[in-house]
C-alpha cells in the first residue's frame, strides 16, 4: 500500500511537471499566434493519441456513451475555463497566472454546498478565508498595479471547479480517457467556431493583450513554432495519463496536495524563459493560497472525497 502511494505521488508530480511545460509554450507563442489556432492544433494532434487511450482503457465503443450531453456540457465548461486561463498569459507573469488558478480547491469548497448539497465545516470556511486573503495580496488592490487579466485566472478557477463538481455528480460510469476525448473534441470545435466568428466579423485587433490573444487572425507558423504548438497535444496526452494513473492507484487525499508542485515550476519557467522575477506579493499570496488548500485537504470531509478531478482535464 505504501509503495502504491509513493508511485501515485511520483506519477502526479511528473504529470504536473510535464503540464507546466505546456503553460510555458503557450505563453511563449501568445505574442505571435491566436489562442484558437494553438488550441485547434493541439486538439488535432491529440485525437489519435486519445483514441488509442480510449481503445486501451475501455474500447472505442465507449465513446458513444449515454452520457453524451452531460459530457459535452462539462467539456464546454472546461473550454471556458481554459480559454480564460490561457488568455491571462500574455498580460500576467506566468507565476501569477498559475498561482491564481490554484484557487480551484477554494472555489470547489465554496460551490460544494449549492451544487452538491454538501455541508461546509469550520475548517473549510477558514481555508476559504485564508485563500481569499492570499488572492487579495496577489491582486494588490489600491496599489495601482492591478491587472484585469488576473480576473481571468480567477474566473478560470471558478469554472474549472464547477466542472470538477459535475464530474463528481456523474460518478465513475465514464472512463477518464472518454472524458478527455470529449473535452478535446469540444476544445477543437469551440476553437474553430470562435476563430470563424472573429474572421466573419472582421474583428482582429484589441487594445488589451488578453483579448488580442483570442481574436488575432490565424497565421502560417514557422516550422519551429508549429512543432512547439503541436507538442502541446503530446504533452497533454502523456500528462493526462500520468495524472489519471496517480489518482487510480493512490487515494486522492494522499496525492491531491502534490498538485501544488505546479507552483514550483511556474516561477522557474517564468524566470528561465521570460526573465520574470516574482514579486514579493506573488510569493506571499501563493504561500497563503497553498496553505489554505492544504488545510482544506487535511479535513476529514476532504479525505473522504475521491476522484473529484485533477489537472488531467487540461
Amino acid at each position: 500500500m505504501q509503495n502504491r502511494a509513493a508511485l501515485g505521488i511520483a506519477y502526479l508530480c511528473l504529470g504536473i511537471l510535464i503540464f507546466s511545460l505546456q503553460d510555458a509554450i503557450i505563453k511563449a507563442v501568445s505574442g505571435s499566434y491566436p489562442l484558437t489556432q494553438v488550441v485547434a492544433t493541439r486538439g488535432v494532434v491529440a485525437i489519435p493519441i486519445l483514441l488509442g487511450l480510449v481503445h486501451f482503457e475501455s474500447g472505442l465503443s465507449s465513446i458513444f456513451s449515454r452520457d453524451v450531453w452531460p459530457l459535452a456540457g462539462r467539456a464546454f465548461l472546461l473550454l471556458v475555463a481554459y480559454t480564460s486561463y490561457y488568455m491571462a498569459f500574455p498580460a500576467l507573469p506566468l507565476a501569477d497566472a498559475v498561482a491564481l488558478y490554484f484557487t480551484v480547491p477554494l472555489f470547489m469548497l465554496a460551490l460544494a454546498a449549492p451544487v452538491l448539497g454538501e455541508s461546509i465545516g469550520w475548517r473549510r470556511i477558514i481555508a476559504v478565508s485564508i485563500g481569499f486573503v492570499g488572492v487579495m495580496v496577489m491582486l494588490r488592490p489600491g496599489a495601482g498595479l492591478f491587472e484585469p487579466a488576473a480576473l481571468l485566472s480567477l474566473f478560470s478557477a471558478a469554472t474549472y471547479a464547477l466542472a470538477m463538481l459535475m464530474a463528481r455528480r456523474m460518478g465513475n460510469d465514464v472512463s477518464a480517457s472518454v472524458m478527455s476525448f470529449y473535452q478535446n473534441g469540444v476544445y477543437l470545435i469551440g476553437a474553430l467556431l470562435i476563430a470563424g466568428f472573429f474572421h466573419a466579423t472582421g474583428i482582429h485587433q484589441a487594445s488589451h493583450k488578453s483579448i488580442e490573444f483570442l481574436i488575432r487572425p490565424w497565421v502560417w507558423p514557422t516550422p519551429r513554432d508549429f512543432m512547439l504548438i503541436a507538442s502541446c497535444g503530446v504533452i497533454a496526452a502523456i500528462a493526462m495519463t500520468l495524472l489519471t494513473n496517480a489518482y487510480r492507484i493512490a487515494k486522492a487525499s494522499v496525492v491531491a496536495s502534490f498538485e501544488y508542485t505546479g507552483m514550483l515550476w511556474a516561477p522557474l519557467w517564468g524566470f528561465l524563459f521570460f526573465g520574470e522575477i516574482p514579486h514579493l506579493t506573488t510569493v506571499v499570496g501563493a504561500g497563503l493560497i497553498i496553505a489554505s488548500g492544504l488545510f482544506a485537504l487535511s479535513s476529514p470531509a476532504a479525505r473522504e472525497d475521491e476522484g473529484a478531478g485533477t489537472e488531467a482535464d487540461r
